[in-house]
């Protein structure tokens, strides 16, 4: 019960305010303290640490956010996820029975969505204190039970408190619910706060589980981000257990704070905001250690416009430059991608679909970017000249990014061949090959008039001639599978996928033309 309303209260937090804190996320972490602030401030709402991180992976990914910016954050959200044990150690189960009957009658009677997220926030804090009284009445037995008592009373091993603490909270994912039940615990007496101490420095290292198991298979600044994470965790338990065992910290807190639940509440509080302002200043040094730990693999690359100052937004011969060579970069992007795609196909090799779907991701990128970008720019006084090129640039983007998606379904294709041990016969490979071939002379004379900005009528006649001969080689290839098949020279289970690469061949063609034609001198917006 005690798990289930704190999990049930966050969930009710982050429905009802959690898209705004998503938001207030992506626009306020520009410098690192408003992203320490930030993630402090989201955790406090939501109630998970781990969510907070989990989410500025997510925009890390989106390219909304870079790994500086979201180590601040991920700093601030250590520190927010305190608030749970400060909230325990109020005590509000007296009116836990109150809560639970007000938040149910707005779940249930709640006309707006809103009241009836509210609902769940205050049933999951009533369920949260009536499963923490109960959880803290049947400890009271233990009191009795000599080997239990001689145990936690004589408890003194920083590394028996390491490993309990980081196995308790790998198992149940939530470093507040894991020094929540230490604060049940210490309300009974049976949890002095000199082993607590020992025990919090390994929950809070546990707690990283939920966040590097969402990092696995993320691309490598996404594993950084969880490094952060986990990071900060260890300086605290490297400054706080030798603090612990060699001073008298323990002893003073028992001295000032009489409250054995408030104890383990404020060690919590201290564990976390140490290391956070330690860190805080030392962002760039943390991002570059996380570098040595998760070396740069040669192709990576982070999602960014290169070029673009999306600040900076005019319509100088500058800006014009700046689109050029983005677009060019995009070129480029779908270019290797073709190449990459079309000889996995013919080789059914899938040694390059890493590559391959990370460049998908920056061709997207790029085309949202750039898309967003010159619709800036539109809205703005600019010459005849600049206001062509933007309208150009804009109707291509959306025939490069197409070739870029079936660059991507070729590969798909292929991983269903590979699974599934389909190979495609010598004669069918070589049509392919052929169609790949055109298809690849096309796409090249296409961009390299598009960059030019000037196709005339007679190239593009040309080049529509290549796309004809590209979708008649695609039709008569149809026609020559179908009576390979009849003639048993091929497998008949291979042909719907066979068909599917054609088709695929064929609209690159024809996105091609329309990068091409999208340039065309006698054409105007």
């Amino acid at each position: 019960m005690f798990l289930f309303g704190m999990k049930y209260m966050g969930d009710g937090l982050s429905l009802a305010a959690g898209a705004r804190m998503k938001d207030l996320l992506e626009k306020l972490t520009r410098k690192p303290v408003l992203g320490f602030l930030m993630g402090v401030l989201v955790t406090m709402v939501i109630q998970s640490s781990s969510a907070t991180t989990v989410m500025s992976m997510g925009f890390i990914n989106a390219g909304i956010m870079d790994l500086a910016q979201a180590t601040g954050v991920i700093l601030g959200a250590n520190i927010g996820t305190t608030v749970t044990s400060v909230l325990i150690a109020l005590d509000a189960s007296a009116i836990a029975p109150f809560c639970i009957f007000v938040g149910a009658f707005l779940m249930l009677y709640g006309k707006k969505k809103t009241q009836r997220h509210v609902g769940q926030v205050i049933l999951g804090f009533g369920l949260l204190f009536m499963g923490l009284r109960t959880m803290s009445s049947s400890m009271s037995p233990l009191k009795n039970v000599p080997w239990f008592q001689n145990f936690v009373m004589n408890a003194k091993s920083p590394v028996v408190g390491l490993i309990v603490g980081i196995i308790f909270c790998a198992v149940i994912q939530s470093s507040s619910a894991a020094v929540g039940v230490l604060q049940a615990m210490a309300m009974q007496g049976m949890m002095p706060l000199y082993f607590a101490g020992f025990l919090i420095a390994g929950i809070n290292i546990g707690s990283s589980t939920p966040v590097i198991i969402s990092s696995m298979g993320a691309r490598n600044n996404t594993k950084r981000a969880a490094m952060v994470y986990l990071l900060h965790n260890i300086v605290g338990a490297l400054i706080f257990v030798p603090l612990t065992l060699l001073t008298p910290y323990t002893q003073l807190l028992q001295q000032y704070i009489p409250d054995p639940v408030f104890q383990i509440s404020f060690y919590h509080i201290v564990f976390k905001v140490v290391p956070g302002l330690v860190l805080l200043p030392l962002t760039k040094q943390l991002v570059n250690m996380t570098y040595r730990i998760i070396p740069k693999q040669s192709h990576e690359d982070e999602l960014r416009l290169e070029f673009i100052d999306e600040n900076l937004v005019t319509t100088s011969n500058a800006t014009i430059a700046q689109i050029h060579s983005e677009v060019e970069r995009m070129i480029k992007l779908v270019r290797e991608n073709l190449l990459l795609s079309t000889a996995a196909m013919l080789n059914n090799d899938l040694s390059q679909a890493k590559t391959i779907e990370e460049n998908e991701r920056k061709i997207d990128f790029l085309n949202n970017g750039i898309s967003s970008y010159l619709v800036k720019i539109n809205v703005m006084e600019m010459n005849e000249q600049d206001a062509q090129y933007v309208a150009r640039v804009y109707q291509a983007l959306n025939d490069l990014e197409r070739i870029g998606d079936y660059a991507e379904i070729l590969l798909s294709l292929t991983e269903k061949n590979v699974d599934q041990s389909f190979v495609y016969s010598d004669k069918a490979k070589a049509e392919l090959a052929e169609i790949v071939e055109n298809d690849m002379m096309l796409y090249e004379a296409c961009v390299a008039d598009f960059m030019a900005q000037h196709t005339q009528d007679e190239e593009l006649r040309q080049l529509a001639k290549i796309q004809r001969k590209i979708s008649d080689q695609a039709a008569q290839s149809q026609v020559n599978h179908l009576k390979r098949m009849r003639a048993e020279e091929c497998a008949a289970a291979p042909g719907v996928g066979f068909v599917e690469v054609l088709n695929c061949l064929d609209r690159i063609g024809g996105h091609s033309i329309n990068v091409a034609e999208a340039s065309l001198a006698s054409k105007s917006f």
